[in-house]
């Protein structure tokens, strides 16, 4: 389990204030990332001598969005292109 120490500790090291509260919702949750990895450290390995094959799927080519559609909820336009801020 992690605890209060190591909270405060990880905190001090991202220069984060954390209050009490806090620091327990985050050890919880630090907890339930740990058990995350025990559980991957639980799926059996792949053997190096075994097949593999491609599990990805083939591209097919279909119908993409016309310049309208794609600009339907763009937030700024102009000339029928997305506008963005001014990079200095």
């Amino acid at each position: 389990m992690v605890d209060h120490d190591a909270v405060t500790h990880v905190a001090s090291l991202a220069r984060v204030n954390l209050d009490d509260e806090e620091v327990e919702q985050f050890a919880a949750q630090f907890d339930n990332i740990l058990s995350y990895f025990e559980t991957l450290d639980s799926v059996p390995e792949v053997e190096s001598d075994e097949e593999l094959e491609n599990v990805f799927r083939p591209d097919e080519v279909c119908d993409g969005l016309t310049q309208e559609e794609a600009l339907q909820n763009a937030p700024e336009t102009e000339d029928g292109y997305f506008e963005g801020p001014t990079v200095s």
